[in-house]
């Protein structure tokens, strides 16, 4: 008698788990079938901006984000390359590092009343000795 149970338990047991299986593999009705809903994740890796100002061509450079941003017109722009010079040429201009993160918009009215385009770095044969930082 304890045989027979045992074969009953094992060929139940073995019934549910191969009808277990075939529904997982492909199920039977389609109308109790959902597909999951879709997520998408999106990653994104913030990057703070670093500016250098270069007062002779109001251009501003970020290196983090190897992007020069400056005034088209009355809309700003960031592109990779300058407007209307040469990356060594501006370069080799004045500049200054400055202590912002965000937009240069926001702050750019400040920036060129404290550096006008004949802005020199302390310590240069001409124009202003206003004590501030060149960042070569």
């Amino acid at each position: 008698m304890k045989k027979r149970i045992e074969i009953v338990l094992g060929a139940v047991l073995f019934g549910a788990l191969t009808g277990c299986i075939g529904y997982v593999d492909s199920p039977h009705h389609a109308h109790g079938y959902g597909q999951p809903p879709l997520v998408y994740a999106q990653s994104a890796v913030v990057v703070q901006a670093d500016y250098v100002y270069y007062p002779s061509y109001q251009v501003y450079y970020s290196g983090n984000t190897r992007q020069y941003v400056y005034q088209d017109g009355h809309s700003w722009v960031s592109r990779s390359a300058p407007p209307h010079v040469s990356a060594n040429v501006l370069l080799a201009s004045p500049s200054v590092r400055l202590d912002f993160h965000d937009s240069p918009s926001a702050h750019h009215a400040t920036v060129v009343r404290q550096y006008p385009k004949n802005w020199k770095p302390q310590g240069s044969n001409q124009g202003h000795s206003e004590g501030h930082n060149d960042h070569n």
